[in-house]
C-alpha cells in the first residue's frame, strides 16, 4: 500500500508537558483519513507538526516519500490546509485574499479563484470584505483557499466548525468529490464522529496524545459487532438474570434503564423469554450494529 504521509514516533513537548506521544500515522494515497479524538486529545498539535508550523520534539514525518525538514518548501507547496480557524486580511475581499494566496504559492491557473469560490458557494460574496463575513462564511472561504491550488494532500482541522447542518453536508459532499474525482488525499480531524463515519476510508483515534488505533471503516463494519439492546425499569434485576440464568457476562449497563448484550450466542427470543419468566418487564428490545461512536467510546474509555 502506498502511503502519502507517515509519522514515526512523533512526539511534542511544551514546557515539559508531552502533548503528543510517539504517534504513528499511515495515510494512504487517494483516501480520506479521519483523525478522531476529544477536544484536547492532540489532533491540532499533530496537524501543526505535519504542516511545519510546529517542530517535533522527536520522531519524524515522511511526506511524499521525503522526510519533512524545516526548509521543505517544495513539499509544503503540494499541500493545502486549515489549522484551527482560518485567518484573512479583514479589509480585503474574498477574491483578493485568494489571489494573494495563489501568488505566494506560485500557482497560476485561469479562473481558479472563481472556481474555488463557486465550489464553496461564495461567488455572490467574492467582492465582500472579510470583516463582513460570518463565522461560517470564513470557514468556507478557508476551505476554498485550501483547495485553490488543487493540492495532492489536504489537511483540515475541524473544517465544519461554525457551519449549520446544510453547510456540513455540503462540505462532506465536496471532500468526497475532491477525493474521488481529483484523487486528493484528505486528512480531516473532528470530534463529530457522524461526520467522519460517512466519508472516511480509515480512522485514527488519538486520546491523551497517544494514537490508540488505526483501522479502516470496512474493518469496523466487518467485525459484525451486533448487540442486543434492551430497556427495562429494573436494570439491576435484569443484569443479574442475564448473568445467572443465561450465563452471559459480555454485557454493559449503558444508562439507568438500558443494557447492551454483546454475546452472539444468545437470541432475542431466548433473552425476552428468560426475562419474562423472571417477571422483568421489557420496554424495548432491539438488535443493533455497533457504530463508529460505539467503537470510539470503547477505545477511549479503555484508555482512561
Amino acid at each position: 500500500m502506498q502511503y502519502i504521509l507517515t509519522t514515526n514516533n512523533l512526539t511534542k513537548k511544551v514546557k515539559g508537558k508531552e502533548l503528543v506521544s510517539q504517534v504513528n500515522m499511515h495515510i494512504s494515497k487517494g483516501q480520506i483519513y479521519g483523525f478522531l479524538g476529544p477536544n484536547g486529545a492532540g489532533k491540532t498539535t499533530t496537524m501543526k507538526m505535519l504542516t511545519n508550523l510546529w517542530k517535533p520534539t522527536s520522531g519524524e514525518i515522511i511526506l511524499f516519500g521525503q522526510k519533512l525538514m524545516p526548509d521543505s518548501y517544495g513539499v509544503l507547496k503540494r499541500m493545502g490546509s486549515i489549522i484551527e480557524f482560518p485567518t484573512f486580511y479583514e479589509n480585503l475581499s474574498a477574491k483578493e485574499n485568494l489571489k494573494l494566496h495563489y501568488e505566494y504559492m506560485g500557482y497560476y491557473s485561469p479562473n481558479c479563484v472563481e472556481q474555488a469560490l463557486d465550489m464553496l458557494r461564495l461567488s455572490d460574496a467574492s467582492d465582500k470584505k472579510i470583516k463582513e463575513f460570518s463565522l461560517g462564511m470564513k470557514q468556507r472561504l478557508g476551505i476554498a483557499r485550501a483547495v485553490l491550488t488543487k493540492p495532492e494532500l489536504l489537511i483540515l482541522d475541524e473544517p465544519t466548525n461554525g457551519l449549520d447542518p446544510a453547510g456540513m453536508k455540503q462540505i462532506r459532499d465536496l471532500l468526497t468529490m475532491l477525493c474521488q474525482e481529483y484523487g486528493i488525499t484528505i486528512l480531516i480531524s473532528s470530534h463529530l464522529l457522524s461526520e467522519i463515519e460517512s466519508i472516511a476510508y480509515t480512522i485514527g483515534v488519538i486520546h491523551h496524545g497517544k494514537m490508540l488505533k488505526e483501522v479502516s471503516m470496512k474493518e469496523i463494519s466487518d467485525m459484525g459487532l451486533e448487540y442486543i439492546e434492551i430497556k427495562t425499569a429494573n436494570v439491576k434485576q435484569a443484569a443479574y438474570t442475564i448473568a445467572e440464568k443465561l450465563n452471559v457476562h459480555n454485557f454493559k449497563i449503558i444508562e439507568d434503564n438500558q443494557i447492551r448484550i454483546y454475546d452472539n450466542n444468545i437470541s432475542p427470543q431466548k433473552l425476552s423469554g428468560i426475562l419474562a419468566d423472571n417477571q422483568i418487564a421489557i420496554q424495548t428490545l432491539n438488535v443493533k450494529s455497533e457504530s463508529l461512536e460505539d467503537y470510539f467510546l470503547k477505545l477511549t474509555e479503555g484508555d482512561e
